[in-house]
């Protein structure tokens, strides 16, 4: 196999980590001060994104967007992981759902957003449905020729500075292996609509200024124009959505653990204690060299996951090993690299601390660490019958 990459990917890679050392990385300290990306800020981010052609680097080059491949797309996330969450996220990677959107949806909803115009947020998570998603009880019901939604949503990234979500609600009942399931579809909702009230969370650990909302619907009324896709098939889009979020955590958390690795090695180098720089010793060597080993494994099975992708050989299996894998590897790195640093390591002038509050969410959410190792179980077992 060849790990090298093409000029065009080492290409991406530079330009993408020039962005993020230049136009993101300054900011960061404001963001944790703030627990917010002012607007203004956050306006001049996007507008150097999109002169750099850098916004919607995942959707198709006759959209507007970068027409990059998984691969390219992959690296992308891996430089931005480097950065606060809350910063990184104004470069938007709108979601890839939205290329089911057709005819009005596409012109109002699809090219607004590749173009930056209006900014995309997914509401699937529901107080009683989180893994099981099969249980949401949101329910969209027919009313002439327009729908009617009433249910909650829970931790809705970046509702609170979206234009619109893509909702998945229930519409009926389908019958399982398991029974009978909710039939899913996928709506598209201006954030303004009237019988939807958005509520933003109490703050969170980790990513602080990328916020989590409430999204109450109350007898909503989305006209029919906006189901997105098939009716009842909203599950399949889901499943699409979840491959390239979860690939995505597992390339920013390569992204993560690296500048975790980093200002550890750095440390390490220079702090000096018994009279020698304390990399001397191999209580501190040693960490640093399963530090490395690990994140090149992990950025190894992430790499393989997104050229799986653009071969059209990629399984459920492959992306969750790369997310299980990455997720937890930063888990591992940051603390070891807080333990390098000692108490220095939980100061706030450094952002080792930010990184190491950031790593718990990967996780969590886009599928826990036990869902990813259901995925990789079952792709195992089901071959042999079990």
């Amino acid at each position: 196999m060849d790990f090298r990459l093409s000029e065009e990917h080492e290409a991406i890679v530079d330009t993408v980590r020039r962005f993020v050392e230049t136009e993101l990385m300054p900011h960061e300290e404001t963001v944790e001060r703030l627990n917010a990306v002012p607007t203004e800020l956050a306006q001049a981010i996007r507008a150097k994104a999109l002169r750099a052609g850098l916004y919607a680097a995942n959707m198709p080059e006759e959209l507007g967007g970068g027409g990059l491949d998984a691969m390219g797309v992959t690296l992308v996330e891996r430089e931005f992981g480097a950065t606060s969450f809350a910063l990184q996220s104004i470069v938007a990677r709108p979601s890839n759902i939205l290329l089911a959107c057709e005819g009005r949806a596409r012109e109002e909803y699809l090219i607004p957003a590749v173009r930056g115009e209006k900014i995309d947020c997914l509401a699937m998570t529901e107080p009683e449905a989180g893994s099981d998603v099969r249980s949401m009880r949101t329910r969209a019901v027919r009313s002439g020729s327009d729908w009617v939604i009433s249910g909650t949503k829970h931790f809705i990234s970046h509702a609170d500075i979206s234009d619109f979500v893509i909702l998945f609600a229930a519409t009926g009942t389908e019958e399982t292996s398991r029974g009978p399931k909710a039939a899913i579809s996928a709506f598209l909702v201006d954030l303004d609509s009237a019988g939807l009230t958005v509520t933003t969370h109490t703050d969170c650990v980790s990513n602080r200024g990328y916020h989590q909302s409430e999204l109450v619907f109350d007898q909503c009324r989305v006209p029919g124009w906006k189901l997105l896709g098939e009716e009842g098939r909203g599950f399949d889009l889901m499943g699409q959505w979840l491959g390239a979020t979860r690939l995505a955590v597992a390339a920013t958390s390569v992204g993560k653990g690296r500048r975790a690795l980093q200002i550890a090695t750095q440390w390490a180098a220079q702090r000096r204690q018994f009279g020698a720089p304390i990399g001397a010793f191999q209580g501190v060597s040693f960490a640093l060299a399963d530090m490395a080993v690990e994140l090149d494994a992990a950025e190894l099975l992430t790499l393989r996951a997104a050229a799986a992708i653009d071969e059209g050989t990629v399984t459920d299996a492959q992306i969750a090993m790369a997310k299980l894998f990455a997720s937890e590897t930063l888990g591992r790195v940051t603390d070891k690299a807080v333990q390098i640093l000692g108490g220095m390591g939980l100061m706030g002038q450094l952002p080792l601390e930010r990184l190491w509050r950031d790593a718990r969410v990967d996780r969590i959410w886009d599928g826990t660490s036990e869902i990813q190792r259901h995925i990789i179980s079952r792709a195992m077992l089901r071959p042999l019958g079990a």
